[in-house]
């Protein structure tokens, strides 16, 4: 067997399609269905059930397609050792970001990176935390920005700042007045949250887990926007908490509803995360440097609280 014909198997293993699997392998369908045929002729035993709709794999074939997981993501690390050892930094490095953290952290250290390591060919995606730890275990990814601790054995985190929770209080709020406020101040029931998949609201979730609830509230609603949350709280409609790289960003008029905890301040931890067993530290060492390098300038709190990420049950 090859590796290139256990790159088709994961494929359709992937997909539940030859066509589509053969379509992302950018070879032809009947060739695709030879290949795997050939490697199943090889070890006398049927990786996929064909019968079914979609595609399913048998028994032995879910262990096949573990192990050549593990021999493809190696093969593919040859590379990576060959370039650390010459200390080029360069190539194809797919690097994904939580939509809470990427609008403002991108723009920060993109430019200055790309500049400074113009051989290495970033792949820049957005994605959830779910989705992330996904694709880096399926070796989609070489690294994601996140929220962290994810307390994942497969997964190895290097922490690049901790950003602190701040209040977006409407001038017509009991608390508008303070200049710092505590958790006890947040009323729960009038919080506008993130959609649900958002690490940033089971971040908010945790913060106020020992806050009463009255449920007396007389709507709900989730966006998928810091914008429109702002927005609804200018309407009287409730409050909201922001990650403090946002709030630079806000016209000085807004910046007078903003209200700062008291410390230790509560923050989320934000991490460079990837596989234990990635080779491509190189270039996971020159994006931790990049970001480093500017986020030094942006966010100088020290005494946090650092909240969980992870839901709480």
């Amino acid at each position: 067997m090859t590796i290139t014909q256990l790159k088709y198997v994961l494929a359709v293993a992937e997909h539940r399609n030859f066509t589509l699997a053969a379509e992302k392998c950018f070879v032809t369908q009947p060739t695709l269905s030879m290949q795997i045929q050939k490697i199943e002729e090889e070890l006398a035993v049927q990786i996929f059930d064909r019968t079914k709709k979609p595609i399913q794999l048998t028994e032995i074939g879910q262990k096949i397609v573990n192990q050549s997981k593990n021999i493809v993501n190696e093969a593919d690390r040859i590379q990576d050792i060959v370039d650390q050892q010459k200390g080029f930094i360069g190539g194809e490095f797919r690097l994904a970001i939580i939509p809470t953290v990427m609008p403002t952290l991108l723009p920060m250290f993109l430019n200055n990176f790309i500049k400074k390591y113009p051989k290495v060919k970033l792949i820049i995606e957005e994605l959830n935390t779910a989705e992330i730890i996904t694709k880096l275990k399926n070796g989609h990814l070489d690294a994601a920005i996140a929220v962290t601790p994810l307390e994942d054995e497969k997964i190895k985190e290097i922490v690049l700042y901790y950003e602190p929770f701040v209040a977006y209080i409407p001038e017509n709020h009991q608390s508008f007045h303070k200049k710092e406020i505590e958790i006890s101040d947040l009323n729960v029931n009038e919080i506008l949250l993130l959609q649900d998949g958002h690490c940033f609201r089971d971040g908010i979730l945790n913060l106020c887990k020992n806050l009463n609830s009255d449920e007396k509230s007389h709507f709900q609603i989730e966006s998928g926007s810091f914008e429109t949350l702002i927005k609804l709280a200018d309407e009287g409609l409730g409050t909201t908490l922001l990650p403090y790289l946002h709030t630079l960003d806000l016209p000085a008029k807004d910046t007078l509803k903003l209200k700062h905890f008291v410390e230790p301040k509560p923050a989320r931890e934000v991490s460079l995360i990837f596989p234990k067993n990635e080779l491509k530290i190189h270039i996971i060492d020159a994006l931790r440097s990049s970001i480093s390098g500017v986020i030094k300038g942006a966010i100088t709190f020290q005494n946090v609280e650092i909240i969980s990420p992870l839901q709480k049950k």
